[in-house]
């Protein structure tokens, strides 16, 4: 593989100062040889000028967070990354290359998830060029590689966990972004590496059902919900009329037999689980009629 290094470029301005120097001395022996009728110097002060403007082709302009590739009749020479106005080889062809922060959105795929449930995903990756050499002799374009790998990895990522569950412990799209995210990052990050771009962030900007089964997949998720949060309601009502008996029986307040705690519990279960709120019966007997 290809390496970065970095090329140490002269400083541009010296070297067009002294150039553009030079073009007027050029200019001036051309017209004194052409009053003396010599030829030598005539021809030695326009090959001066021709040479000072050649050299000035030399010239470039790095931006900041910005690099020029250079290379000679094929070879890499190097990469200059020093911001400013620098002087290189003429012959040498240089390429731009940003280094920025950039942002690229996939589009939105569609993918089958951990379970076989067709889905809709996309997501946003913050990437930047970290190797130039890599990037413009590993890859044919860097910009597309991005992209296709970016997609690959998405797909990946999707067919390796459920859309949605409500068992915490199993890890899910739509429950454990953050994990997600983590887990996408490095995916994207493992297939660009030889590309020399680094992945910054990876998120999932667009997580739904595909059209055909969303009706569908809509119900049963509100089934799968509403019989979790049954299980939570029956949990913590049981906690509860456990924790009325235990009191009533540490401080003496009533004495109740097995049939009248089945009563009881019976009658705190349905006043916490129920739908709706209940009405009571104000009893003006014993606890026995």
């Amino acid at each position: 593989m290809i390496r970065e290094r970095e090329y140490a470029a002269l400083p541009g301005l010296p070297v067009a100062l002294g150039l553009l120097a030079l073009v007027p001395l050029g200019v001036f022996g051309i017209i004194t040889g052409a009053r003396a009728e010599s030829l030598p110097l005539t021809i030695g002060a326009a090959l001066g000028v021709a040479l000072c403007i050649f050299l000035l082709t030399g010239l470039i302009v790095v931006n900041p967070n910005e690099a020029k590739v250079l290379q000679f009749f094929g070879r890499y020479a190097g990469t200059v990354k020093q911001a400013g106005l620098r002087w290189a080889n003429p012959l040498y062809t240089k390429k731009r290359i940003s280094q920025r922060i950039r942002n690229f959105e996939s589009a939105h795929l569609k993918v089958n998830d951990n379970e076989g449930n067709p889905i809709e995903i996309a997501a946003v990756v913050v990437w930047r060029v970290v190797d130039t050499a890599e990037a413009v002799f590993e890859v044919d374009d860097y910009n597309n590689y991005v992209k296709v790998q970016t997609e690959a990895a998405l797909r990946n990522l999707a067919t390796s966990y459920t859309y949605d569950t409500h068992d915490e412990a199993q890890m899910s799209l739509r429950g454990h972004t953050a994990a997600v995210a983590e887990h996408l990052k490095k995916e994207i990050q493992d297939r660009l590496t030889r590309a020399g771009v680094e992945a910054m962030e990876a998120r999932i900007s667009h997580l739904a059902y595909a059209q055909e089964i969303a009706h569908a997949m809509l119900q049963r998720q509100q089934a799968g919900a509403i019989i979790a949060a049954r299980q939570r309601i029956v949990e913590g009502a049981v906690g509860m009329v456990e924790m009325a008996l235990d009191m009533l029986s540490q401080r003496g307040i009533v004495t109740l037999d097995d049939e009248r705690k089945a009563a009881m519990v019976s009658n705190l279960l349905v006043v916490l689980c129920g739908d709706k709120s209940t009405q009571p019966v104000i009893n003006t007997g014993t606890i026995y009629q």
